[in-house]
């Protein structure tokens, strides 16, 4: 009886991480592509990237999660790519971009050694962190909308998949809807781009850009920390667990470091994703769901040879229709980091601000918005809380 519940506890795990492997790849892998892409990555570029991270969180799935036994899973930082997203190619293109990356895997490494910068960043207050990621996402998510204007056929049936299934099964609504694009590609679409869909990793040697690490390196740890890391260790912390931050974020490190003229541009602790592996659907022995980490690394590894296909479709789609499950991908994320940003009314108005100058597209001494909206938002909040009595 034991052994027959100890096996149906071990498939209910590894369906739970296959599953989290599928839903993350399907749900993102267009803001990744988009988020390349703006940095000045061409399309093999982008499959690189894509393979990349698919690879190295597929690895620190697999080697975390069996060395500590806990359902540790990683994931390509969505924030991360939808700031990328919202940035502008540097002035060294995107040579300067990878040595952003490399920079931002640096200070992953540097925080896995030196631990009083992991406490300063987990006190970036809530305000300013989520306003900046509120402001960054806003572009993307009204994107749906605006090609829904422009091309009512095309985007109509992705948005209508999106929001049946957000009402009957939650967790596959943005794979419908990428599902529903892809359909919608097959009948509109241009013939798929000639050439091996095999991938290949291409190379760039980084350019030391301090223009580009300021407005994508430093914002880009930043996001990921804040929006991806630290959440990602509640998460586990909700079940239970004692997530290896530390151990996460040095391979973090090494492997964006490593990877980075390839395109990898960031990993992290899974967030949100990571409740699939972690949580009962993963079986009812708490001691057995690491199963579900190794399951979700195994699954990523096999999901990393779809790169170019994936890139080669994107390619081939009508207008829109990528920005536009990219979009309702981020919808979820844009709200919390919304309502966190406006949540505290002692902090409103720096919050308020920080999303406003980050969605506004300012940008001074060839800086992104981001960064000057944690600037400005950071000074509001300072200029607001000195002196301020904190009411019982």
């Amino acid at each position: 009886m034991s052994g027959t519940t100890t096996n149906a506890g071990t498939s209910h795990a590894v369906v739970a991480g296959v599953v989290t492997a599928l839903v993350g790849f399907t749900s993102s892998f267009a803001v990744v592509l988009t988020g390349l892409t703006a940095v000045g990555a061409d399309r093999q570029q982008a499959a690189s990237g894509l393979a990349v991270v698919s690879v190295t969180m597929g690895l620190g799935c697999l080697l975390l999660s069996l060395r500590h036994r806990i359902p540790v899973t990683m994931a390509w930082s969505t924030p991360g790519a939808a700031l990328l997203a919202g940035a502008a190619i540097p002035a060294a293109g995107w040579a300067g971009a990878v040595g952003a990356f490399a920079f931002a895997g640096l200070l992953y490494l540097l925080t896995a050694v030196v631990r009083p910068l992991g406490t300063w960043v987990s006190r970036i207050p809530a305000p300013v962190a989520s306003g900046m990621l509120a402001g960054v996402l806003l572009t993307l998510c009204v994107a749906p909308f605006r090609a829904l204007a422009d091309d009512p056929a095309t985007i109509a049936p992705v948005l209508l998949t999106w929001l049946v299934l957000l009402r009957v099964a939650r967790r596959w609504a943005v794979p419908g809807a990428l599902l529903a694009a892809g359909v919608v590609i097959a009948v509109a679409g241009q013939p798929l781009p000639e050439g091996s869909l095999l991938p290949a990793l291409t190379w760039t040697a980084p350019v030391l850009d301090w223009g580009a690490v300021v407005a994508i390196g430093l914002p880009l740890y930043l996001v990921t920390m804040t929006g991806q890391n630290i959440p990602g260790v509640a998460v586990l912390e909700s079940f239970g667990y004692r997530a290896p931050l530390r151990p996460a974020l040095g391979w973090a490190g090494v492997a964006t470091v490593a990877t980075a003229p390839a395109g990898g541009y960031s990993i992290n602790l899974a967030a949100i994703s990571a409740a699939l592996a972690a949580g009962p659907e993963a079986g009812p022995d708490r001691d057995r769901r690491w199963i579900a980490g190794v399951a979700c690394g195994a699954a990523y590894l096999c999901l990393a040879p779809l790169s170019v296909l994936v890139t080669a479709v994107s390619a081939a789609a009508p207008a829109g229709i990528i920005t536009a499950v990219a979009g309702v991908a981020l919808l979820g994320t844009f709200a919390a980091s919304a309502t966190a940003a406006l949540a505290d009314p002692q902090h409103r108005e720096a919050g308020a601000v920080t999303f406003l100058v980050a969605a506004s597209g300012l940008s001074f001494a060839g800086v992104s918005p981001a960064f000057w909206a944690l600037v400005i938002g950071g000074f509001v909040l300072l200029v607001t809380r000195t002196g301020r009595r904190t009411t019982p």
